[in-house]
C-alpha cells in the first residue's frame, strides 16, 4: 500500500452560521464542523511488488516543463513522448495490456474487504484497499461489446467524432486566441428553450489545401448547429449505449408520459449536451431541478461507458500484437474523465442516485458502500419553524442535507458501480466547491493534489448561483487547475493516451455545462473565458418580459441612478466613490433616517463599514460572520431608531432570511412612531455591467433603455393593488 498522507484543512470555510439542525444543538449550518478525511497517497501499481520499488524513488515524479514559452505551447510539433520518456525514463516501459489494471474481480471479493476498506481513508473519503488502486479497466470484452464498438466506429457518434481526432493547425489558433472575433454567432428559437445563441470557431480550412496521398489525417471540426431532436427517435439514433437504454424509462418515469424518452425540455437539452458542445442555461428552477439533472447524468454515465468499451475493445485486439499503434490512443493522462460541481450534499445524494437508476433498474447489489452513502449524505436537515416560517425558496434550497464540504469518486465495472473509490480509480467525481479546494490547496503548500483534474473531459456545475452565495473563489480556484500538467504518471500508459492530452490541449476538448437560476456576470465571464469547446457552444439568452418590480404591491419610489465605468475592474472603484459622494449624502438626512444598505459583496461591506466608523456614523452591521447576540441587538436598535443606518450583507441574507423591522424602504408594517408610509423609497446604483441584474427586476426592454438613456436618474412607482 501506498504512504498514507493525510491533508489538513487548508482553507477555512466561508460562510455564515445557520440555524440549529435536528438533533445536533452544536452544529450550525453548513459551515459548522465536517468530518476531515484525508487520503492514502497512489502508489505505481505495476511496481509495488517488484523489488525497485522499496528503494527511494529517484527525482522522477517530476515532469519536464514541456512549454516554458508562448512559442513552444503553440508548436504542435514537439515531441511530446521523447520529453516524457526523459522525465519517467523505466516507467515508460513498454506494459501494453498490463497498464490497464484488472478490474475483473467478483462481488465477493470486494466483499472480503469491505471491513478494510472501512478502516482507510482516501483521497475520496472512501477505501484505499488493492481494488482501490485500480487505474484502468481490464475487463473481459464480449464478442458482442466488440462488434458494438466497431460499429461505433465507423458510425457519425458525436462522441467518437469529438475525442478521437487532433485539431487542425488552424482551428487550434483560432482556440488559442479566443477572442470574440474568432466566434461566428447563430441564433435559433425552440419552443422549450426559447432564444438560443450559438457559437461557434471561426476554422480557415483551405480546400484546396495540398496533401500527399500518404496522408490521411482526419481532423477534428468544430460541431454543426445543433437541431432540435424529434419526439420519435431512439435511444440507437440518439447514440446511446444499449447497456443502459431499457433502464431510461423506468429511471425518467416521474417526468415523462406514456411511450416518450424525454420531457419536451430534456428533448431540447440532450439535443445540445449530445452534441458535445458547452451549454449554460440561466433558468434552472426547482421545478425543472429533476428534468435536468436527469439529462446531464445519462450524458456523463453514456460517455463514461463509450469510453470504456473503446478501451476493452482496443485491449482485445493489442493482445494480438507487440507494439500500439497511434490508433489505439484511448485514454487522458489520469483516469477522472467527467467532475459534477454541486453545493450540498442533499445535490449529491440525488446526482448519484440518479446515476444509479440510470445504470440498474433494481437494487441487486450492484452499488459497493450505498449504505455509507446514504448515511453520509442524508439527514441533519436544518429545523424549518413553523411560527414564521422561512420563505418557500429557502425551504427548497436547504432541504436535506445541506453541508457544502464533501467528495466522493465513482468507479464503473462491469456489473456495478462502487462509490468512494479513489480519485485516480474514479470515472466521475462528484464534489462541492469547498470540498475540492481542501485538496487542491494553495500555491506553496506541500500537501495538496490537483493532478486527477488533468483529463477532464465533461465538467457539470449544477446550482452554479449557489456557489456564488457559498464562495465563488474557490470556482475560480476549481477551473485554474484544469488540465495542468500532471506531477506523476498514476500508473498510466503513455502508450495509449491521446496526442491531444500529451500537448495539454484537452481544455479545447473538455465540454462544460453551466445551469444557473440566474445570470451573474461572474457566470457570463467564465462561460465566456474558460469555455474554449472547440466544438462550439449555446447560451441561453431570453428576455425578461417582466421583472419583479410587478410584485410589488405597496405604494413605494424605485429611484435607479446609473455611475459610468469602462471596465469591470474599474466599476468596483467607481461604485464606491459613487455611493460615498453622490447617494449617501442624501441619505444622511433625518427624513432618510431607517436605511437599510444591502451589501452583495464581502469586500463591499468591509470598506463601507470603515468608512462609515472613520466618518462616525451612526449604524449598525449585520453579516454572515456576526454572532447572533450581535445579531439581535442590531436588529432592537434599528427597529427602534437608535441607529440610523444598518449594512447588511447578501449572503447573510441567503443563509438566514430573517425578518428586518423598521426599514422604510421595503417593510410595511414599520414603527409608525419614527417614519410614515409615504416616506418609504427604494434606491439601486447601477452600471453597464449590471444589466441582467436591472434586468431581473425590471425586465429587459425597460432595462436597456435606462442603461441608454442620457439621464443617470430614474425613477418607477409601484402602487397598492
Amino acid at each position: 500500500m501506498g504512504k498514507k498522507v493525510k491533508y489538513r484543512d487548508v482553507v477555512k470555510r466561508e460562510g455564515p452560521k445557520q440555524a440549529l439542525r435536528k438533533g445536533n444543538k452544536s452544529r450550525k449550518g453548513p459551515h459548522g464542523p465536517q468530518r476531515k478525511r484525508g487520503f492514502k497517497a497512489k502508489p505505481n501499481f505495476a511496481q509495488e511488488s517488484s523489488p525497485a520499488a522499496k528503494k527511494p524513488k529517484p527525482n522522477e515524479d517530476k515532469l519536464v516543463d514541456c512549454a516554458d514559452s508562448d512559442e513552444e505551447e503553440k508548436d504542435s510539433f514537439v515531441d511530446y513522448m521523447k520529453l516524457l520518456r526523459e522525465s519517467f525514463g523505466d516507467r515508460l516501459s513498454k506494459v501494453s495490456n498490463e497498464a490497464i489494471s484488472s478490474e475483473s474481480s467478483s462481488e465477493s471479493e470486494e466483499e472480503q474487504h469491505v471491513a478494510e476498506e472501512e478502516s482507510n481513508v482516501d483521497l475520496a473519503g472512501g477505501s484505499n484497499s488493492d481494488e482501490d488502486e485500480i487505474t484502468h479497466f481490464n475487463d473481459v470484452e464480449s464478442e458482442e461489446e466488440a462488434a458494438q464498438e466497431d460499429e461505433m466506429e465507423e458510425s457519425e457518434d458525436p462522441f467518437n467524432k469529438h475525442v478521437c481526432h487532433e485539431l487542425h493547425p488552424s482551428l487550434l489558433e483560432a482556440l488559442q486566441e479566443s477572442e470574440a472575433g474568432l466566434w461566428e454567432q447563430h441564433s435559433k428559437s425552440w419552443m422549450r428553450l426559447g432564444d438560443l445563441v450559438v457559437l461557434i470557431p471561426k476554422c480557415y480550412l483551405k480546400e484546396t489545401e495540398k496533401r500527399t496521398l500518404l496522408d490521411t489525417t482526419v481532423y477534428a471540426t468544430p460541431s454543426p448547429i445543433p437541431k432540435r431532436l424529434d419526439g420519435s427517435s431512439t435511444t440507437q439514433q440518439l447514440y446511446i449505449k444499449a447497456q443502459i437504454a431499457p433502464n431510461l424509462v423506468q429511471a425518467n418515469k416521474g417526468l415523462i408520459g406514456q411511450n416518450s424518452l424525454f420531457t419536451p425540455l430534456q428533448q431540447e437539452l440532450f439535443s445540445i449536451v449530445n452534441n458535445y458542445q458547452d451549454l449554460y442555461y440561466p433558468e434552472r428552477t426547482f421545478d425543472n431541478a429533476e428534468q435536468i439533472r436527469f439529462v446531464y447524468c445519462l450524458h456523463a454515465v453514456n460517455h463514461v461507458l463509450k469510453t470504456r468499451t473503446k478501451v476493452l475493445h482496443h485491449n482485445s485486439k493489442l493482445a494480438k500484437k507487440e507494439d500500439v499503434p497511434e490508433e489505439f490512443r484511448d485514454q487522458g493522462l489520469v483516469r477522472p474523465k467527467v467532475l459534477i460541481v454541486a453545493p450540498f450534499k442533499d445535490s449529491a445524494h440525488k446526482i448519484v442516485n440518479t446515476i444509479i437508476n440510470i445504470m440498474f433498474t433494481e437494487d441487486k447489489g450492484n452499488v459497493i458502500k450505498k449504505k455509507r452513502f446514504v448515511e453520509d449524505y442524508t439527514g441533519g436537515e436544518l429545523y424549518m419553524p413553523k411560527k414564521n416560517p422561512k420563505p418557500e425558496d429557502y425551504e427548497r434550497i436547504f432541504t436535506g442535507n445541506s453541508s457544502d464540504d464533501f467528495r466522493i469518486g465513482i468507479t464503473f465495472t462491469k456489473k456495478s458501480l462502487k462509490l468512494y473509490s479513489d480519485f485516480y480509480s474514479s470515472d466521475i467525481i462528484v464534489a462541492s466547491p469547498l470540498g475540492l479546494r481542501t485538496i487542491i490547496g494553495a500555491q506553496g503548500e506541500p500537501e495538496r493534489d490537483f493532478d486527477f483534474l488533468t483529463s477532464i473531459e465533461l465538467l457539470v456545475l449544477d446550482q452554479t448561483d449557489v456557489f456564488f452565495m457559498q464562495n465563488w473563489f474557490h470556482v475560480s480556484h476549481i477551473f485554474d487547475h484544469l488540465h495542468l500538467q500532471p506531477k506523476a504518471l498514476h500508473g498510466t500508459d503513455i502508450s495509449r493516451v491521446r496526442l491531444w492530452c500529451l500537448n495539454l490541449w484537452a481544455k479545447f476538448y473538455r465540454q462544460t455545462l453551466i445551469f444557473s437560476a440566474i445570470r451573474l456576470p461572474h457566470i457570463d465571464a467564465l462561460f465566456s473565458n474558460k469555455c474554449l469547446n472547440f466544438a462550439g457552444k449555446v447560451q441561453v439568452a431570453n428576455k425578461t418580459e417582466e421583472g419583479h418590480i410587478n410584485q410589488v404591491y405597496v405604494p413605494l419610489q424605485h429611484v435607479f441612478r446609473k455611475f459610468n465605468a469602462s471596465t469591470a475592474v474599474e466599476m468596483i472603484e467607481r461604485r464606491f466613490e459613487f455611493f460615498i459622494r453622490s447617494v449617501l449624502p442624501r441619505q444622511k438626512d433625518n427624513a432618510m433616517k431607517q436605511t437599510l444598505i444591502f451589501i452583495p459583496s464581502y469586500y463591499d461591506y468591509v470598506r463601507i463599514r470603515n468608512y462609515f466608523k472613520k466618518e462616525d456614523l451612526s449604524f449598525v452591521q449585520i453579516c454572515e460572520y456576526s454572532k447572533d447576540a450581535k445579531v439581535a441587538r442590531a436588529r432592537d436598535m434599528f427597529f427602534h431608531g437608535d441607529a440610523h443606518f444598518l449594512l447588511y450583507t447578501e449572503r447573510y441574507h441567503f443563509y438566514h432570511r430573517i425578518r428586518v423591522k423598521g426599514i422604510r424602504h421595503l417593510e410595511s408594517n414599520m414603527n409608525k412612531k419614527v417614519g410614515s408610509m409615504d416616506q418609504m423609497s427604494v434606491t439601486v446604483i447601477y452600471s453597464r455591467f449590471d444589466l441582467h441584474q436591472v434586468a431581473a427586476i425590471v425586465g429587459s426592454e425597460r432595462a436597456a433603455r435606462l442603461l441608454s438613456s442620457e439621464r443617470d436618474e430614474h425613477m418607477l412607482l409601484t402602487e397598492d393593488n
